[in-house]
């Protein structure tokens, strides 16, 4: 009954005419899963694959090579920058000029074996924070005539996996390898708290509603939902698989959750309802929303850069690189995306519509 109360598409004859025509005669890879736990194949609406703002492909523009694996990447909103993470270091690319890429710029961090694990722009684009495999994050200041460091937060935990900025950019939280949230004051550098309830290490953050709660995924299968006014945990969602990603849609209550097992899910975050999506051959190393929620992007283990419907996952383009994608981003107007591969190189595409 409630997946029909919530999704007033799947109503009447819609349903059976729909059922049999699943894109390029694919089996059912999406799955509606309700409070109860039956799974049914979703039948997708008939604007699925072609409402405003969903895009029709994506056309590979730059190939970055950065020379080591690239764990972490992101890319600004203004001034067509790339940054990308390998060992070491983080290398800057501007990809707003067209022709052969070679860095603009290099920020060491970390020792030269430690991996960086995540980098993020502060929302004006002057500042990044980059994370990894030591127990100091650093802040760069980008606005300088060269990069340079700004600041240094040091935690007790070996490493950093993972990385949120909030939206009005005072605070910063760090998923630590000990199952640790550490909240840093930016403005201060100081630790003001840390959430603990992980097991094991915490490896991937979103912010949702506004600033005010975030979403953790941890190796202990577990997804957990904090109050950051309150200080509390306030949800706990268990699998039976470790999370690698997971990724709040912007204005919907969905999560999206990439699991260890090779499955997307998506959970609603006020009801027991989700839907389960099977195109992922391995891992789902990372996951994003694009800002305008209407679609998002997982890549995986297996080579695979797909691109997915909000919430219901009909499969909107694929696209296979050469080697396991570790790490995406999205640009804020929603253009462009970036990968970072195991191929040792990040991939640039374009959006198109």
């Amino acid at each position: 009954q409630m997946a029909f109360e919530s999704h007033p598409h799947l109503r009447g004859s819609s349903v059976s005419s729909s059922l049999p025509s699943i894109p390029g005669g694919k089996p059912a890879y999406s799955f509606h899963v309700s409070a109860d736990g039956q799974m049914q194949p979703v039948p997708f609406p008939s604007d699925a694959l072609v409402g405003a703002g969903i895009p029709r492909h994506a056309r590979q523009l730059h190939t970055l090579a950065h020379g080591e694996v690239v764990c972490a990447v992101t890319i600004s909103g203004s001034t067509q920058h790339v940054y990308t993470g390998g060992k070491g270091c983080v290398k800057v690319w501007d990809v707003g000029q067209p022709g052969a890429k070679t860095p603009v710029a290099q920020l060491d961090c970390l020792n030269r074996d430690n991996y960086i694990r995540s980098c993020k722009l502060l929302p004006d684009g002057r500042s990044l924070i980059v994370g990894g495999e030591a127990s100091t994050l650093s802040i760069w200041d980008l606005a300088a005539p060269t990069p340079r460091i700004k600041a240094e937060l040091t935690s007790s935990a070996p490493a950093c996996y993972a990385l949120a900025v909030s939206p009005d950019a005072k605070v910063c939280f760090s998923c630590c390898s000990d199952g640790n949230i550490v909240v840093w004051d930016l403005q201060n550098q100081t630790m003001v708290r840390q959430f603990q309830g992980h097991t094991d290490g915490a490896s991937c953050i979103d912010i949702s509603d506004y600033g005010t709660r975030l979403w953790t995924g941890g190796l202990d299968n577990t997804v957990r939902c904090w109050d950051l006014r309150e200080g509390r945990q306030l949800q706990q969602h268990d699998f039976s698989s470790q999370i690698f990603s997971l990724g709040h849609c912007p204005n919907q209550d969905w999560l999206a959750v990439g699991m260890e097992s090779s499955n997307v899910e998506i959970l609603h975050v006020r009801k027991p309802e989700k839907y389960q999506l099977h195109l992922h051959e391995s891992c789902v190393l990372s996951l994003k929303f694009a800002s305008c929620g209407r679609w998002f992007v997982s890549t995986g283990k297996d080579n695979l850069l797909n691109a997915w419907r909000t919430p219901y996952g009909a499969s909107i383009f694929q696209s296979k690189e050469s080697s396991s994608v570790l790490s995406c981003d999205i640009s804020r107007n929603n253009k462009y995306i970036v990968t970072g591969s195991g191929d040792k190189k990040a991939t640039v595409y374009e959006v198109v519509y």
